[in-house]
């Protein structure tokens, strides 16, 4: 948690307050929403939030209380700040100090050019202060060789000498001529990855051109209410009027082309990402290859496979019966290997019966084969009776 806010309605303070974490966990967003509406507040675009009180390690936030908030606003903003490390705090807290910030908008934009400051703490260590200031001055990184060639002490003297520090309770900071750009223009939130996630999709409306700046930005898995309110705060409150397109990935290739976002929904994208969120990398690549050789449609089947992987079995990188063979005998764990018999196992001939008996295919990633009870499409189409295997066992 790296803020908790006290949250009441500006209007009826009657009603009581809600204490909210931010940025606010997944499983309890649609909780914390509900606090909020039993106030008549929590509006997916207007500032309806009054601060009651906020609890940050960054102090700087303080400045927010008594004011009237965006609960998107101040959960982006407890995003950016969540990935900060210490001197990018400093930074941030320090900069918003000195240039007299307090609108969520400003603090928001000033995420992402703060680190083009200066700020010192410690005025022990001139070496570092100027291997820090030359840094800051170059996007934050600089090569060995140039470190090395720096002179620090004078770099850091030069920068006190010039007395264009401003003194704050987080630092005496030089601004290093930096400009708070609009990168949050107040209603769109620019691009940003604050925790891994499985699918992003860039949604814009379908009344605006392809190429529109006007980009609402969903990483999902995400709740249903969450991605309803994003919509809202992007002008879309018809899905049909949504249009979509596959900004990033982190499932098998196979699956990646054989959605078609024109087609898809967000429900059941985020569907999908759900039942693939913690997949293992082992069983990412089992699922690309049950992908072609289930052949699925859309992102709702692909989502009941990725649930029933368990009644398919893989044999990675296993190109031939021989290679299939070998990798049911030594590795899948069906059977007591014993190597000092390696010599009498007749790995293809194991192989190609196994593969005689099953509805299997080699793939590029190796031998997939299907050994459930019942048809791949009902599996794919949500069969309940989908946990059935062979001889009617729970695998």
């Amino acid at each position: 948690m790296m803020i908790q806010a006290v949250l009441g309605n500006p209007h009826h303070p009657e009603y009581g307050v809600a204490t909210i974490p931010f940025p606010i966990p997944r499983d309890q967003y649609a909780h914390c929403m509900e606090l909020l509406e039993a106030l008549e507040i929590g509006d997916a675009v207007k500032a309806d939030c009054k601060v009651e009180k906020i609890d940050s390690f960054y102090t700087v936030l303080k400045r927010v209380e008594m004011l009237t908030v965006n609960v998107e606003e101040l959960n982006y903003l407890a995003k950016r700040l969540d990935s900060f490390d210490t001197g990018e705090a400093a930074q941030f807290q320090a900069m918003a100090h000195k240039l007299e910030l307090f609108e969520l908008k400003d603090l928001i934009n000033l995420t992402f050019c703060c680190q083009q400051a200066t700020v010192i703490t410690d005025f022990s260590d001139l070496a570092a202060i100027g291997r820090d200031h030359y840094m800051n001055l170059h996007g934050g990184s600089a090569s060995v060789d140039e470190l090395n060639a720096l002179d620090g002490k004078g770099t850091a003297r030069q920068l006190i000498e010039s007395g264009s520090g401003t003194v704050t309770p987080y630092g005496v900071v030089y601004d290093n001529g930096m400009k708070l750009e609009q990168v949050y223009d107040g209603r769109f939130f620019p691009c940003y990855y604050y925790k891994p996630n499985v699918i992003t999709v860039a949604v814009t409306s379908k009344a605006e051109p392809e190429d529109t700046e006007h980009i609402t930005w969903l990483f999902l898995p995400m709740v249903q209410e969450e991605i309803d309110r994003a919509l809202l705060r992007g002008g879309i409150t018809d899905p049909a009027d949504a249009r979509l397109r596959l900004e990033d990935s982190q499932l098998p290739n196979e699956v990646d082309v054989l959605l078609d976002m024109e087609y898809e929904t967000l429900s059941d994208l985020s569907e999908l990402a759900e039942a693939t969120d913690g997949l293992s990398n082992a069983d990412m690549k089992k699922l690309g290859a049950v992908v072609m050789l289930a052949k699925p449609e859309n992102a709702a089947q692909i989502k009941n496979l990725a649930e029933n992987l368990d009644l398919f079995d893989f044999a990675p990188g296993a190109h031939s019966p021989a290679e299939y063979g070998k990798y049911m005998i030594q590795q899948s764990g069906h059977f007591d290997y014993d190597e000092n018999l390696d010599a009498f196992y007749d790995y293809e001939k194991y192989g190609s019966e196994r593969m005689n008996e099953e509805d299997g295919m080699f793939t590029d990633r190796g031998y997939i084969a299907y050994k459930g009870y019942i048809s791949m499409e009902e599996v794919m189409n949500g069969s309940q009776s989908s946990h059935m295997v062979m001889g009617g066992l729970s695998r």
